[in-house]
């Protein structure tokens, strides 16, 4: 029996619309009041999700929980309150930030309750407005202004795929502090420190919960969800997940993700 669903949300549990679909909405709430504990696992801020937890009838409850950027937070929904966080270091984002800019590419920094958007393109703010993720510019290339804060991930976007697997290869090896590369959305590129990624970070709070490995499910269509799939006793690519995601999981869902396929992994296997 799954006590625990991790589960990411763009192109896997949000349709084209970045919208749930009252049957997935359905589906998790029939595993909710099973005794269940039905977990966001993205790469985005906790509080630009607050909308798709009331829906899901998670708001503000206790015992009920997100994993945020990637693995770098785990935060509990009463109270927004922030549980564990593996962050990255100012001169590494620093560094990154710099190759970025010297390469005129753009992207964003996220802090624990920030997110920092330099150079996005017409199409790259619709996708975050639709999203309904608010982000303030970059107002400073010294980055000076981030110095205090717990800097959660920094991602670069182009739309270029080849473009985006060479950044991924190279900027690791001009940075001295240890990364976890992954790519999202068929849009981004991502850094995180390498001791947070959406798999260790299931499993921390999956020890917390007293649940084990196989009674974890897990969620995505993506390389930063591999981690999460391989981890999970049951690891679920939705149909338009990528070759490699597919791959590696246990199921494929017959549907999309504009199509309910996370409802249609919960009540093939976790729902009784």
């Amino acid at each position: 029996m799954y006590k625990l669903i991790v589960c990411d949300l763009d192109e896997t549990l949000l349709d084209r619309d970045a919208r749930i679909s009252k049957q997935n909405e359905q589906a998790i709430k029939a595993f909710v009041a099973q005794g269940g504990h039905f977990v966001p696992n993205t790469g985005r801020s906790f509080l630009s999700i607050q909308d798709d937890l009331q829906q899901l009838g998670l708001l503000q409850q206790p015992d009920q929980y997100v994993i945020s950027y990637n693995g770098g937070a785990i935060v509990e929904n009463a109270g927004n309150q922030v549980l564990t966080t593996n962050p990255l270091d100012f001169a590494t984002v620093k560094k990154i930030y710099d190759i970025a800019r010297a390469e005129q590419v753009s992207g964003h920094i996220y802090t624990l309750e920030n997110l920092y958007v330099w150079q996005p393109s017409v199409a790259e703010r619709q996708y975050l407005d639709q999203r309904g993720v608010k982000y303030m510019p970059v107002p400073d290339d010294s980055l000076d202004f981030l110095r205090t804060q717990p800097l959660m991930k920094i991602i670069l976007q182009d739309d270029d795929p080849a473009r985006r697997e060479a950044l991924g290869q190279a900027i690791p090896k001009r940075v001295t502090t240890p990364l976890a590369t992954t790519f999202s959305s068929g849009r981004y590129v991502e850094f995180n420190h390498v001791a947070a990624d959406k798999g260790k970070a299931t499993l921390q709070l999956a020890a917390k919960l007293g649940v084990k490995p196989d009674e974890i499910m897990a969620l995505g269509d993506n390389s930063n969800d591999l981690a999460m799939i391989t981890a999970a006793g049951l690891g679920v690519s939705v149909q338009n997940g990528t070759d490699v995601v597919k791959a590696a999981a246990d199921y494929v869902t017959t549907a999309d993700h504009a199509h309910s396929a996370v409802a249609e992994a919960i009540e093939k296997f976790a729902l009784h």
